[in-house]
């Protein structure tokens, strides 16, 4: 018998080997995730990188042309720094850009006119004008930046070489006015294919890892549905580059003339983004509570595993009918077939976690619905609906009259025992006399009545 038992020594050389080979897998695959994304981000890296030349050199030609002779350095770095640097955020990119610069040389010259040049002079012609420029702004950026440079070439270059404040500031201006027309007019990107790009990895992470909770459901495996809910905690790097994609999608039907015709679509869909957030804190809540329903041993109706797949299909069907512009009509039946699976699953009996798995998911449809266009109100009220059906197909309700205990009190006997005498009916238990001796049953206390006439 000693020999038919696995051997479960393992030395050292096996652990080192088996974390290893944990650690090589791991790395592959975040290696793998990674050259996906810089797959799916290279048609908006070469477009940012062609738009950003072009305005470099449309910005150097115009200062050149317009401010005559000079080395206009300022004006290409300038529309470079617009472009490549605030993706979605290049209109107050360039307003703060143009607001920096002319603080800086508002503290530089009065600084310079009252301290004169020199090594500390420069230091604290900087200090103040970084102050300043944070008190203004309230947080870092490019206005603070570019108070502090400005600031830095007013205290060093003025004596040497006067006259630098209005040639920055036009340079500036031209950089800022040439990388919004490029951005807006000459290359404008395709906000919907930024939107969809932006949202496939999140789509499909979540999709996968909910149809693999709803397998933990049914195969009783509360480990892979832990392993789910690390894999959406990891989808937070996903999401703000969801919320960048959208900042700059906007700035697109915003300012291009060519895009204005995708803004309803474009809407739609930043709408059924914004909504996809919340859908991901309560699909990881679904996992969470599913493995912990698991882990404690409490029944799984059938449906709810169901309910789960459902909710993946409506978020996969719902970013399908985005990109393509349709009505979402098949999102919300898919939703409404969740919330009945959800409805059928409470009906057929749950616990405590199990009753949390069955709430998250009928929150995340509710989500869903507001997604597609749906008022939050509306949205409960067929989700509620659809929840109801479920529970009514399992358990209908009942049609007869329901017969509950209710607690008599004297009281209510007396009028009970009151109200049969007046209907001329004999009362089985009329109230207790308060002068019969202890002891006695209401039956033996009930006084004798004459028989009635037949």
């Amino acid at each position: 018998m000693a020999d038919d038992r696995p051997d479960t020594v393992r030395s050292p050389l096996d652990r080192a080997t088996e974390r290893t080979g944990r650690a090589l897998a791991h790395a592959r695959a975040e290696g793998g995730a990674a050259g996906r994304l810089r797959l799916r981000q290279l048609e908006v890296t070469v477009v940012i990188a062609v738009q950003s030349g072009l305005a470099a050199a449309l910005a150097a030609l115009l200062a050149q042309r317009l401010l005559g002779p000079g080395a206009h350095v300022f004006a290409p770095a300038a529309a470079v720094g617009t472009i490549a640097t605030a993706i979605g955020q290049r209109t107050r990119r360039t307003f703060e850009l143009l607001v920096g610069v002319g603080l800086g040389i508002v503290v530089g010259d009065v600084l310079r006119a009252l301290l004169g040049s020199g090594s500390w002079q420069t230091g604290l012609v900087v200090t103040l004008a970084i102050a300043t420029a944070l008190l203004v702004a309230g947080r870092g950026g490019a206005l603070v930046g570019q108070a502090g440079g400005t600031a830095v070439l007013i205290a060093t270059l003025a004596p040497v070489e006067p006259g630098l404040e209005l040639p920055r500031i036009f340079d500036a201006l031209v950089g800022g006015l040439v990388g919004l027309f490029v951005v807006a007019l000459l290359l404008p990107v395709n906000p919907l294919r930024v939107l969809d790009r932006a949202t496939e990895p999140i789509v499909s992470t979540l999709t996968t890892e909910l149809d693999a909770v709803a397998r933990a459901l049914t195969t009783w495996d509360a480990d892979a549905a832990v392993r789910s809910l690390e894999r959406m905690r990891g989808l937070d790097a996903d999401v703000g580059r969801l919320n960048e994609a959208l900042s700059g999608a906007e700035e697109v039907v915003t300012l291009a003339p060519a895009r204005w015709r995708r803004r309803a679509q474009f809407h739609r869909y930043a709408a059924a983004a914004q909504h996809l957030e919340r859908v991901i804190l309560y699909a990881r809540s679904v996992a969470r509570r599913s493995a912990t329903a698991l882990q404690y041993g409490e029944p799984i109706p059938p449906t709810l595993a169901d309910a789960v797949t459902r909710l993946g299909a409506a978020v996969r069907v719902m970013r399908q009918e985005c990109r393509d512009g349709e009505d979402l009509a098949g999102t919300r039946r898919l939703v409404g077939e969740s919330a009945e699976l959800a409805g059928r699953a409470w009906a057929y009996g749950v616990r405590s976690f199990g009753d949390g798995v069955i709430t998250d998911l009928r929150t995340a449809d509710s989500e869903l619905l507001r997604a597609t266009g749906c008022d939050p109100d509306d949205a409960n009220r067929m989700v509620r609906r659809a929840a109801g059906a479920g529970e009514a197909e399992r358990r209908p309700p009942l049609r007869a009259q329901v017969h509950r205990a209710v607690r008599r009190t004297p009281r209510s006997r007396r009028r009970t025992w009151v109200a049969r005498r007046a209907r001329g009916r004999p009362d089985p238990f009329p109230p207790a006399d308060p002068h019969a001796p202890p002891g006695l049953t209401p039956l033996a206390r009930r006084p004798m009545r004459s028989p009635r006439p037949a």
